[in-house]
Formats: structure tokens, sequence, C-alpha cells
């Protein structure tokens, strides 16, 4: 794991908006009387949502206020998942899976797309657009590669069809969320392979009575 720290620059405070704090107080009742320490992960999913993208160092201290923890538990948790930003990003954050069966199946043209249009890995456009990162399996692997571009997925990619998907963001257009070649879920592209035969899916064979011959029970003494 490497090391990670909070953005220098930070804003003056942090509180939940009125429906967050509601949504907040939701999640810490879902975990046993005293418990609801455990509620820190999803409440900082929560405070990340609210502040475009990341959590600052005001947003810990409220979240270590609200669930009587010391800061330094807060702090480790926001350093250790990565799923947690310490400093701003993008309007789109671009992750990109590096996984096993994404690589496998063309990731690195992905990263040399990104390397192209956005910059650096980690690093935010010169537009304040995209920020893109590497992350580990994101479930979609029947469907490599893909990449999560904010809360979708975007999935079956090569580097033409990444490059279109950022060109539309760039341009104010929402692109096709799923499978770039058209696939629905994580059906196989083309014909089917198996159970082909007609007559499987015949009306008249389905309905019709199977013949059953019952064994007969054993005589005493048979063996």
């Amino acid at each position: 794991m490497s090391v990670r720290h909070m953005a220098k620059e930070q804003p003056a405070s942090f509180v939940f908006t009125p429906e967050n704090l509601e949504e907040a107080k939701k999640r810490i009742a879902k975990y046993p009387s005293g418990k609801g320490q455990s509620a820190i992960i999803p409440l900082m999913w929560l405070a990340q949502k609210q502040n475009d993208g990341w959590v600052s160092e005001p947003a810990m201290r409220y979240l270590a206020d609200m669930l009587d923890m010391a800061l330094i538990r807060v702090y480790e948790v926001a350093t250790f998942y990565t799923m947690f930003n310490l400093k701003p990003i993008g309007k789109f954050h671009v992750q990109l899976c590096g996984t096993t069966p994404c690589w496998l199946r063309g990731a690195d043209n992905l990263k040399q797309v990104c390397e192209k249009v956005i910059g650096p890995k980690g690093q935010t456009s010169a537009d304040g657009l995209f920020t893109w990162s590497e992350v580990e399996c994101l479930g979609a692997c029947v469907n490599a590669p893909m990449v999560q571009i904010n809360d979708d997925y975007f999935e079956d990619l090569n580097a033409k069809s990444l490059e279109e998907i950022l060109g539309h963001f760039r341009d104010g257009r929402q692109p096709k969320i799923g499978s770039a070649r058209g696939r629905v879920s994580s059906e196989p592209e083309g014909d089917p392979t198996s159970l082909t035969a007609p007559e499987i899916f015949d009306p008249a064979i389905a309905a019709a009575p199977v013949a059953f011959t019952p064994t007969p029970a054993p005589e005493p003494g048979d063996k």
C-alpha cells in the first residue's frame, strides 16, 4: 500500500447538508447501540459524494465528532481505503481496472488513452474535467476491459471507444452506459452455442406428458 497524504490546501469547514445529515442518522441507526463508530465507512462515503468526490480534513474532524471517535481513527480509514480521495478530483473520475482479466483484454491500451487525453495517473486535467486512477477489480470481469466513471460502468472497451466516451463527457454529452459493443448485461456475443435444438422450445413437446414407470417395491427377503 502506498503512502497517501491529505491535500495541502483544505476548506475552512464541513457539515452535512440537512438531507445528508438525516441519511447519516439512518445509517448510524443500523448498528447496535454503542457500535455507531462502525458507520464510519458509509458516512465517509456520504461526505465524499457531498464534497465533490474527495474527503477533506474538516470532513474527517466532523465525522470524528459525530461518531465520538479519535481523529486518528478516521484518518486511518480515509488513508487505508483507496476508494476515498484525499485531494480534489475532476468532475469526472475515471477509475480504470488494471486487474488480470482487464489487463489480458487490453487495459494497457486504455491507460495510454487516459495518459494522452487526461494526463499522468492521479492528476487532474488542465480543464478540471477529468482525473483518472487505476483500481483493483470492479466486478465486471466478463465485460473486460472496463472503467467506472463516477457512478457508471463502461465495458467492452478498446482505445477508440474509451477516447470517444471521454470526448462525449468533454463536450457535455452523456455517453452510452454499459457495453460499448452493444451487449446486454454479460450475455455472450454472437449466436447461441448451446441449447440450440429447436425441439427444446417446441410448446407441444414441452406440454406433452412424460411417461413414468414406477420401480416396484422390493419383496421381503430381496437383497
